[in-house]
């Protein structure tokens, strides 16, 4: 039986538990309505995979066999529970705070592995993180539909993880800011309190995430706030993915700033039940450089950072909840860390497959008290997230968290360069996450990989995982050097510097790539009937991905004839072939995007996707 969070004790007992047709779910009469929810989620569960619908009771001494008891204990520290099931009686006891329903999402997994016939179990569990995260960005890209995030949270709850938060720069309603979103298409003030309402019953506190100081490209690029952007100018640029993300730091020398940023974070933080806030201020890599140059000179870059998010976290504190920022500015100066609110929680990014523990120690040894470990799933930047080197860094991540004793762990889902990759690709990672912050035991990767290929895709082989990482490896071209590229030629018209980045694929091999993708579906094929059923559009999902990185690893050798001067370009029959699959392949990625986002900024992918089908064309007119 696979179990994921592994429990903190579990122990198997002879015989097994049928679920009869006719048996009954009871709540203890003394128990809070909201067990109801939780009995509900059960309820639902054993119909999809028996066909029984089991009747729902309330009473204080259930009557007869071959029933499902759910009641609480106080003893109980939040979030534990028990898991009992013998021959004639499955029960679950749980703390009122999340327990009954984590033990249910524990029963659930049981179920769909084991049908209504369930072996006998002693369960007993707790988790080791008390915060156990997953943050989702809706600004780079894509800004996911109200269903799809509801989705989200149903996946996240099963998992028993407990917290989630929504990256927003400018894709939020703001009732007076209407330049920042008008061409987009943003989360409403109706989305988020339908979204906190839904994720209260399960379990997850959904904490609102704001940039509040650097990363504020929309709102600096408008007329009315131009003037509060460090660095002159910056608005007229034209868009860059790699510009929208390096600039628009607010000036804080100009009051006007602070204003603004107490403005959207007062309005923003309205809508939820959360006692948390991220403020975010993470790289604000112009600051200093340009209006606050003089003032950086005086007291030093991180010192007035310090100053500026000060302001803001006592603001969030004044308003009743706890802040919470990024790392990355003051883990460059740890020292001055003391210059920062004593109630400010610190949360430590860093994404590399072979991270240390270092720079979470010095922050930890210069005053951070209150801390989070952030890893990340490693969708951003490509079409398929990168498996292996997500659980590199979140298994490390993770031990480093429990070893520190970290109040939590937020595993991030970045969108950089347009979150071209598919929501649902990074539940793979997010999986890692639940896993390792729940139970301190780190499974092996081939371990894992073969837990979340059975359990969360039904996939009997259990080497579902394995297949997709390999697919994951073969972008001969990656996306973001296709966008540089793009940029480089379309916006810097640099000859030279896409050359540069070109030459960085020199020994890639796309065709080899392109064999090896081919190769890899085939087993997905193969998969696409086996896997449980409502996971199958997943593999069209996968497959879609794969030839998107082969159309991407057949642009190679045009451009490596057409911008290095190395081989031969391709005849013009095959350009305008390729030009023609990479337009019938984006409409089909186009309708896909369109299920589970919103309209967003799909057009801005579309229109690498058609400069280079243009650029084929051109070429050879």
């Amino acid at each position: 039986m696979i179990l994921l969070p592994q429990p903190a004790s579990l122990s198997y007992g002879e015989g097994t538990f049928t679920i009869h047709y006719n048996s009954r779910i009871f709540l203890d009469s003394e128990s809070p309505a909201s067990l109801y929810f939780a009995a509900q989620l059960l309820q639902q569960e054993i119909e999809k995979q028996t066909g029984f619908c089991l009747a729902i009771c309330r009473r204080h001494q259930p009557l007869g066999g071959h029933l499902i008891y759910l009641t609480t204990s106080p003893e109980l520290s939040r979030e534990s529970y028990t898991l009992t099931v013998t021959s004639d009686r499955v029960t679950i006891c749980g703390s009122p705070e999340s327990g009954v329903l984590y033990g249910v999402q524990t029963l659930r997994q049981m179920i769909r592995q084991a049908g209504a016939v369930l072996p006998s179990v002693l369960i007993s569990d707790s988790p080791a993180m008390e915060n156990r995260g997953f943050y989702h960005d809706v600004t780079r890209g894509r800004v996911p539909t109200l269903s799809y995030l509801k989705q989200l949270a149903d996946t996240l709850s099963f998992y028993k993880i407990n917290q989630l938060q929504l990256y927003i720069e400018h894709s939020y309603l703001f009732d007076d800011l209407t330049e920042m979103w008008r061409d987009d298409t943003p989360l409403t003030a109706k989305d988020i309190l339908e979204l906190d309402r839904y994720c209260k019953d399960l379990g997850i506190d959904l904490v609102p995430s704001l940039a509040s100081f650097g990363h504020l490209y929309k709102l600096l690029c408008t007329k009315s706030y131009a003037h509060l952007c460090e660095l002159e100018g910056s608005a007229s640029a034209p868009f860059s993915f790699f510009d929208r993300q390096a600039h628009h730091t607010l000036d804080i020398t100009n009051p006007e700033s602070l204003a603004l940023a107490k403005h959207i974070l007062s309005e923003y933080m309205q809508l939820f039940s959360s006692k948390y806030f991220n403020l975010c201020a993470d790289e604000t890599f112009d600051l200093g450089k340009g209006a606050s140059r003089a003032l950086a000179e005086e007291k030093g870059t991180t010192v007035i950072y310090t100053e500026f998010v000060s302001e803001l976290a006592n603001f969030i504190t004044e308003s009743g909840r706890t802040p919470m920022f990024w790392s990355d500015v003051i883990s460059q100066e740890p020292e001055v860390y003391h210059l920062l609110p004593k109630n400010l929680i610190c949360l430590h990014w860093d994404y590399a497959a072979n991270v240390s523990s270092e720079r979470l120690t010095r922050l930890a040894n210069s005053g951070a008290e209150l801390l989070y470990v952030c890893p990340g799933v490693q969708g951003w930047n490509q079409l398929i997230n990168k498996y292996h080197e997500a659980y590199e860094n979140i298994s490390k991540m993770a031990r480093y968290g429990h070893e520190c004793h970290a109040m939590g762990l937020l595993n991030t889902d970045w969108g950089d360069y347009g979150h071209i990759n598919h929501p649902d690709f990074s539940r793979i990672g997010m999986i890692y996450g639940a896993a390792f912050s729940w139970n301190p035991e780190i499974l092996p990767e081939a371990e894992i990989n073969r837990q979340i290929s059975v359990l969360e895709f039904g996939d009997a082989s259990g080497n579902l995982v394995s297949v997709l990482d390999l697919l994951s490896h073969q972008d001969a071209y990656p996306w973001r050097t296709a966008v540089m590229v793009q940029e480089a030629m379309e916006l810097h018209k640099n000859p030279e510097e896409a050359a540069e980045l070109l030459r960085s694929c020199s020994e890639a091999d796309g065709d080899a790539s392109n064999a090896s993708i081919d190769a890899l579906c085939a087993v997905l094929y193969e998969k696409a009937g086996t896997i449980r059923p409502e996971n199958r559009p997943m593999i069209y999902v996968y497959l879609l991905a794969a030839d998107g990185l082969k159309v991407l690893n057949r642009l190679l050798p045009f451009l490596r004839a057409s911008v290095l001067s190395d081989g031969t370009l391709p005849v013009k029959a095959d350009c305008f072939t390729l030009a023609g699959d990479l337009e019938r392949w984006l409409y089909s990625y186009k309708e896909l995007w369109r299920t589970v986002s919103r309209e967003s900024e799909l057009y801005r992918i579309a229109h690498v996707f058609c400069w280079y089908a243009d650029l084929l064309r051109d070429q050879n007119a």
